[in-house]
């Protein structure tokens, strides 16, 4: 079994119920271990568009990369996401972070995800779970990754 973290998005509809949703249709092949909090973000890129709830999973699967990749798409279709512009809304967004210590650079598929240390709305869900996690092209923990961004308006969120 591989031991993975997952990002979770969501800023249209019922957020909180999105992300539970997604959680909850991860099983039988995606095992949640643990949950970071759930974050109130930002939009980030495209920043006309209602602020987002975000959060991690660790979790742990036998699916390879590509296979989980595939698995976790069709979860997003089948919980209403649909395509739109880059960074733009979502139903909800599931990305992998990391596979092990796996590196991956392939056309569809880059593991560790390659934008994850630009990226507060991720990294301090992230540091919830694993601070000391050392990316392994960066070659530093997430914890110092963190310390380099500015997370002043992200909050956790209480129903």
């Amino acid at each position: 079994m591989a031991k993975i973290y997952i990002a979770l998005g969501t800023n249209l509809g019922d957020r909180l119920a999105n992300l539970r949703t997604a959680i909850t249709s991860l099983a039988p092949d995606v095992r949640v271990l643990r949950e970071s909090t759930i974050y109130k973000t930002p939009p980030w890129g495209y920043t006309d568009q209602p602020s987002f709830l975000n959060m991690v999973i660790e979790a742990e699967t036998s699916l390879n990369p590509r296979a989980l990749l595939a698995y976790l798409k069709k979860r997003e279709d089948e919980l209403g996401r649909v395509k739109n512009f880059r960074y733009g809304p979502r139903h909800i967004d599931l990305d992998i972070l990391f596979y092990d210590d796996l590196v991956l650079n392939e056309e569809h598929l880059q593991i560790p995800h390659p934008r994850l240390h630009e990226r507060a709305f991720v990294l301090v869900p992230l540091a919830d779970l694993t601070s000391d996690l050392v990316h392994p092209l960066l070659q530093e923990d997430i914890g110092t990754l963190l310390k380099g961004l500015n997370s002043d308006e992200i909050s956790p969120f209480s129903v």
